[in-house]
């Protein structure tokens, strides 16, 4: 799998997300992935916010999520399905403003991906739409795939014989994300001006069905770990022993 991002202009609010993508990449090939992060297209459809106060702030997150908590460092909110920190809302690279995440990200990625396809004359093409998160447990932050399009997200194992004939019961294989971390990788996270990318040669289906972000996402209720963050009441960490 070949991962290259593509160093760009600072995109800036308001412009054409389209214009910008074909104006900086000039050539797009079959079965070709484009990454684009989550940021550009927040500020193509004008979701920023000027930061007036804190409370103002607070409003917005709670506007912005399904289901909020305080916490020591942040609000911890679920949105669209995602547990995320204070609804995706950050100040990073957005040009001291707030920036919300992109309205709908998965539409966002179909209209894009169709506008692609005839100008480059391809039939299979992807379209994948980043964040980054910082997931439990974890100090440093990992790409999710907020939104994609003409690739299948999810490898589904269920049914399927391991190496020893086992049957797997549960086992699938998140694409989306995980092509979303490797893209990241290579985009970086602060001053490298590289907003696209592009994947070749991925391990993927490609499809022209549409996804939904319900194929990714399970009901909290039914999370593997639902059990512990209901009961456990403070994780003492060990130092570990040289």
């Amino acid at each position: 799998m070949n991962v290259q991002p593509i160093k760009t202009r600072i995109f800036r609010e308001g412009e054409d997300l389209f214009d910008f993508i074909v104006g900086k990449v000039p050539r797009l090939s079959e079965k070709s992935i484009l990454v684009i992060t989550s940021k550009i297209v927040s500020f193509s459809e004008g979701r920023t916010r000027r930061i007036i106060n804190k409370k103002t702030k607070e409003q917005l997150i709670k506007k912005e999520s399904q289901w909020v908590m305080r916490t020591k460092y942040a609000w911890l909110t679920i949105k669209d399905g995602v547990v995320m920190r204070s609804a995706g809302i950050d100040r990073s690279n957005a040009d001291g403003k707030l920036a919300l995440l992109p309205k709908d990200s998965f539409r966002t990625a179909r209209i894009i991906r169709k506008k692609l396809q005839k100008h480059y004359g391809v039939k299979k093409l992807g379209v994948l739409i980043t964040d980054s998160h910082l997931y439990p447990l974890c100090s440093s932050i990992m790409g999710v795939a907020l939104g994609y399009a003409g690739f299948e997200g999810i490898r589904d194992y269920r049914g399927s014989k391991d190496i020893f004939g086992r049957t797997m019961k549960r086992t699938k294989t998140d694409v989306a994300d995980s092509l979303a971390t490797a893209a990241i990788l290579v985009m970086g996270e602060g001053a490298e001006r590289q907003p696209l990318t592009i994947i070749k040669e991925a391990p993927v289906v490609f499809t022209d069905r549409a996804p939904s972000r319900q194929e990714l996402y399970i009901d909290p209720r039914e999370d593997l770990y639902q059990p512990l963050f209901e009961r456990v009441k403070k994780i003492r960490l060990r130092k570990r022993r040289p």
